[in-house]
């Protein structure tokens, strides 16, 4: 944590929606003109696709069907945290890239499935954004969370994660649900052991729980609409969150708890633009003063 060089983490498992979160924050960037450098988790991954593949069928063979993208292991946090210190400390770091697919080989020059090369953070950035899966861990050997100064967490219901993420790689990956639901099998051990854990150390948790019925997630043909869910927007310390003016300004919204408030789906946007424009004025003029 940094009062000259502020982190920003937003976390959540894949089909949890923090892309969208990530627009969000673009656009305060952009209206607040905030000079923010983005990573990705994906570019923290140990393996490329082939290596990853490889490494499945190794594990697989030696009894282990619980390894994934998920697992520490598969990562190496051990340089994602040496970014968030580096950043922290000097406003400096490296990262790269994971090309996913066909559009971003042509961006990076990279075939998909491959890394581009490691190269520095764009000098002279208000703060550092990251986006991905391992933002706020904390285990024996890494501390992300102590290293970022304003932690998101974005965690669906089980349910409603799962199809978001089912739709999402049959559409855009090619994927059968057949192999959409393999792969959330062998993440479900490390998504207790490794994601869940994460969310009790974030700042701020957003949760859409959709008001339609999702009780068999693998034949879902539709993703439940903002329109169709509410969003449960929990704060770790309450203290300085005026909650009469959330409510008052987001219609049909209430509080639940001391730290808890509910609002319908489609004000999601509107919720984070009151919420967390604020705290980044704050992140950067604090910075400028430090």
């Amino acid at each position: 944590m940094s009062k000259k060089h502020p982190i920003i983490s937003v976390t959540g498992s894949s089909g949890a929606g923090t892309t969208t979160v990530k627009a969000t924050f673009d656009q305060i960037f952009r209206r607040e003109g905030i000079n923010a450098v983005s990573i990705e988790g994906d570019a923290f991954h140990r393996y490329d696709r082939m290596a990853m593949k490889a490494e499945l069928d190794k594990r697989k063979a030696a009894g282990d069907a619980t390894f994934s993208h998920f697992s520490y292991d598969a990562n190496v946090l051990d340089k994602l945290e040496e970014v968030f210190r580096s950043y922290s400390e000097t406003g400096t770091g490296a990262t790269r890239h994971y090309v996913h697919d066909d559009a971003e080989a042509e961006k990076w020059g990279v075939a998909p499935g491959n890394f581009t090369e490691w190269a520095p953070l764009e000098e002279g950035s208000d703060l550092l954004f990251y986006e991905g899966l391992h933002g706020a861990v904390v285990n024996d050997e890494v501390n992300l969370a102590a290293l970022a100064d304003l932690k998101i967490g974005v965690v669906p219901v089980i349910n409603l994660e799962w199809i978001q993420k089912i739709h999402r790689d049959k559409a855009s990956r090619g994927y059968t649900t057949e192999a959409v639901t393999d792969t959330i099998l062998r993440r479900m051990h490390a998504y207790v052991h490794c994601i869940c854990p994460q969310f009790i150390e974030t700042d701020v948790n957003f949760q859409r729980v959709p008001v339609v019925d999702t009780s068999d997630p693998f034949v879902a043909r539709w993703i439940p609409t903002a329109d169709e869910s509410l969003v449960v927007i929990r704060f770790k310390n309450p203290r300085g969150i005026d909650f009469p003016y959330l409510t008052s300004m987001i219609h049909d919204s209430w509080m639940t708890r001391a730290n808890s408030i509910v609002i319908p789906g489609g004000k999601l946007d509107l919720a984070m633009q009151l919420i967390f424009t604020p705290m980044v004025i704050r992140l950067v003029h604090e910075s400028k003063r430090a």
